[in-house]
Formats: structure tokens, sequence, C-alpha cells
């Protein structure tokens, strides 16, 4: 036993010797600042970023989110699947240690004798140890904390995201809401002026033809309320699901985008993307579990060299160990190396590699796509500031043309062709204002989410 201990010492130094480490994910050249500038006095995201936006119901509706919806329980689960993972990957850097234990009691008896007795009794320890020459356990190991610390970033992205898809469904239901409010104050303004044009009708002043006109745009209005009442409807429905909870029963208390705050949000720095998105951090995380892959797909091609040991008790006695038991001491050590496997564990090494220099590509890929949707996000978001401004002043001026039309009408001084031409003007003119209202409160979400909200890698 003493001549191969130093032939174990040198086996275990070359397993320390083992890589165990990986290469740094490749970043590509990123931009010293955004293209697109920031608004003034934009401020850093929050923790609790959504409350920037000054509605305690939306922030109620996110907390509700957290607690009960499906994805996020789904992605927490993950998690515990990776935490297992890599709990049976460690597993293989220590030795197994077996018990087993037998008693057996046989009859025999020969042709026209008597019968024999024969009893055993067995217990044996056996233990049973790897040596990680080469890394290939270490490596698996590696590979698993990675894939556990990517599902923990998918984890983040998947609140991220809920967050995100509560906020812009929340937005629309106002929006649909204040949509609907305004649909409906033009079908009082048009059948306001439908009485006019009756009146009109009645004392001879004005023709069929103008009656008509108007009753058809009076029931084109009515007709546009209809299918925004079933959006403003299946988005709620939608924004339920998102909640974790059924569609019956359930409303938002809101009714118009107008009271909301429009946070001004502070992108950073470019290369701060890769601290602040938890996707980004995902997809490094997957490449370095494919780095690992690779060490532990070459270093199945070379020798391992396998550690045997038992101790034992056996008897001739049934259940007994007292009555003169033989006891055994094994101690063993196996050489396994590959020669002939028809390419399997090279295939293995190439598939390993190339699953490498595929995920190298995706990283690559989220990060360029990550600079674009801040990007997008910035230019939304100050186009559409200044879209609503100059939208409310055509709204106004709308308004203004329709009450000189209905004044004129009402004189004989125009025909009802410049009423219906200004009301339609004004209709469209107030959707259009709610619309740009939407996508401007839709833009700050998307920088948020686009920044990562307020998250931090660990």
């Amino acid at each position: 036993m003493m001549q191969k201990l130093p032939y174990l010492g040198i086996a275990l130094l070359l397993g320390a010797c083992a890589s165990t480490g990986h290469a740094p994910a490749p970043v590509p050249d990123l931009p010293q600042a955004f293209a697109e500038a920031a608004e003034p006095d934009a401020v850093v995201p929050a923790e609790d970023w959504w409350g920037a936006f000054g509605s305690d119901e939306l922030s109620s509706l996110v907390a509700a989110a957290l607690a009960a919806n499906p994805d996020l329980a789904i992605a927490a689960e993950r998690v515990l699947q990776a935490e297992a993972q890599v709990s049976i990957a460690g597993a293989s850097l220590f030795p197994s240690l077996d018990f087993a234990a037998g008693s057996s009691h046989r009859e025999t008896r020969e042709d026209g004798a008597s019968w024999q007795s024969d009893a055993a009794s067995s217990a044996a320890l056996s233990a049973s140890y790897e040596l990680d020459l080469w890394g290939k356990n270490a490596s698996g190991l590696r590979s698993a904390e990675a894939v556990l610390r990517a599902s923990r970033f998918d984890q983040e992205t998947v609140r991220l995201t809920l967050i995100t898809g509560v906020a812009n469904a929340y937005f629309q239901v106002l929006s649909l809401r204040g949509r609907l409010a305004v649909a409906r104050d033009n079908l009082l303004i048009a059948e306001r002026v439908l009485a006019v044009v009756d009146s009109r009708v009645r004392n001879g002043a004005a023709s069929a033809l103008d009656l008509a006109r108007q009753q058809a745009g009076v029931l084109a209005l009515r007709a546009a309320l209809p299918p925004l009442e079933l959006q403003e409807r299946q988005t709620l429905f939608a924004l339920a699901i998102l909640l974790g909870r059924t569609p019956e029963g359930f409303e938002a208390a809101a009714s118009s985008v107008t009271a909301l705050a429009v946070p001004r949000v502070a992108p950073g720095l470019p290369a701060q993307l890769l601290v602040r998105r938890p996707d980004l951090a995902s997809a490094e995380a997957q490449l370095a579990a494919a780095n690992a892959d690779v060490d532990a797909a070459r270093a199945a091609l070379l020798p391992s060299i396998g550690l045997t040991g038992s101790a034992g008790l056996a008897s001739n006695v049934l259940l007994n160990f007292l009555n003169s038991p033989t006891a055994t001491l094994a101690i063993g050590a196996a050489l396994l190396q590959p020669i002939f496997d028809g390419g399997r564990l090279r295939a293995q090494v190439d598939v390993a590699t190339s699953r490498e220099r595929e995920l190298v590509e995706n990283y690559r890929k989220v990060i360029l796509a990550a600079l674009a949707d801040v990007e997008s996000a910035l230019a939304a978001g100050g186009r559409t500031a200044a879209q609503e401004l100059l939208q409310e002043q055509v709204v106004e001026q709308a308004r203004v043309a329709l009450r000189l039309a209905e004044i004129r009408y009402r004189e004989g001084a125009d025909d009802l062709l410049t009423v219906l031409d200004a009301q339609r003007t004004l209709f469209q003119g107030e959707d259009q204002l709610a619309q740009i209202r939407l996508a401007r409160l839709q833009s700050s979400v998307g920088l948020f989410k686009a920044l990562g909200g307020a998250w931090q890698i660990p």
C-alpha cells in the first residue's frame, strides 16, 4: 500500500492542473454614447420604476402580477431545477459510498439422501472514485453553475417583461377608454348639429339632403363605438391574465391616460447595458456553459482512472456475524482509455465547439439588439412628445373651426358640408391625440425595459 501512495499523489497533482477557467465573452465595440439624446431633466430608473408614472393603481397591478403570474412561477421552478442540476454535477467530484448487506438460507438434498442446510450472511462497505485528471467533472460542474446563472437571469427577464406587459396593457385600456369618451363627445356634437339641421329643414331653410348627410354622420359615429368597446374589453381581459386572475369580474378604475405622468429616463452609457440587462447576462452565462461543455468533451478523449475499495464481513450463519466471520478488504485502480468508438467522442467535441461559436454570435447579436432597443425608445420618446404638443394645437384649432362652422351654418353663410368637414377633423384630431399619448407612454415603458429597469448584475 505504501508503494502505491506516490502514484496516487501524482494522479491527484495532475487533477489539480486540469482546466477550471473559461474564456471571457467577446464584446463588440460599443459606442461612447447613444446617438439619440436623452430628454432634459432625465433621471436614472429607480427600483420601483413603474411608480414614476404616478398611478397607484398601476403599482397595485404590478404587485399583484409579481405575486400570481404563472410565467414568473414557471421561471422560478426552472431556477430550482437548475440548482438541482448543480448538485448532481457536483456529486461527481466526490467519492461514492455504498453499503450492502444480505443473508440467505438454502436447503438441498441429493437423491436418496437427507436434507442439507446451508446459510450465509454478508455485509460490505464499498467506495469508488474517479480521478478528475483532466477536469471533465469539474467542467461539468462549471457548466451546470453557468446554466444556473442563466436561469436566474432568465427569471429576471421574465419579471421585467411581465412588468412592462402590465404597464402597456394598463395604458392601452385607459387609452381606449379615453378614445371612447372622445367618440361619445363627438357623437353628442353630431346629434346637436343634427337637431339644428332638422329645424332648418322643417323651416325650409335647408334641404332634405343636408338632413340625410348629417344623419349618416351620426350613424357613422355610433358605429365607431362598438369596435373600441370590444378592444377595451379584450385588453382588460389580457391584463387580468397577466395578473394570474380570471377575466370575470376584473376591472380597472381609471378612465384616461391624461392624469398619468411621463417620466424622463436617463439611459446612461452604452457599455452599462452589459450589466443592466438580464438577457445579456443570460447570453453570457450560456456562453460560459458552452465553453465548459467544450472542456468536458475534450477531456472525455483522455484516459480516466477510477479507484475502488471495499471492506466487509461474511459468515456461514444466518443473520449472525459473531460466529467466526470472514473479513475481506480490497482496493483497486482501473485505467480506461477510449481506443475506437466510431468517432463519437470526436463528434461530441465538434458539436460542443460549434455550439460555443453559435453562442458567441448570439451574444454579439443580443448586444446589438439591446443598443437598437435603447436608441429606438429614445427616438420614440422625444418625437412623440413633440408630436403630442403639435397635435394638441391641431385639436384646439379644430374645435374653433367647428364652433365657427356651426355659427355660419345657422346664419346660412355656409353649407352643411363645411360643418361635416369640421366635425370629421375634430373627431380624427382628438382620436389621434389619444393614440399619440399612448405611444408616448409606451415609448417610456420601452425605454425602461431596454435599459433593464433598475436591475444590475449582483
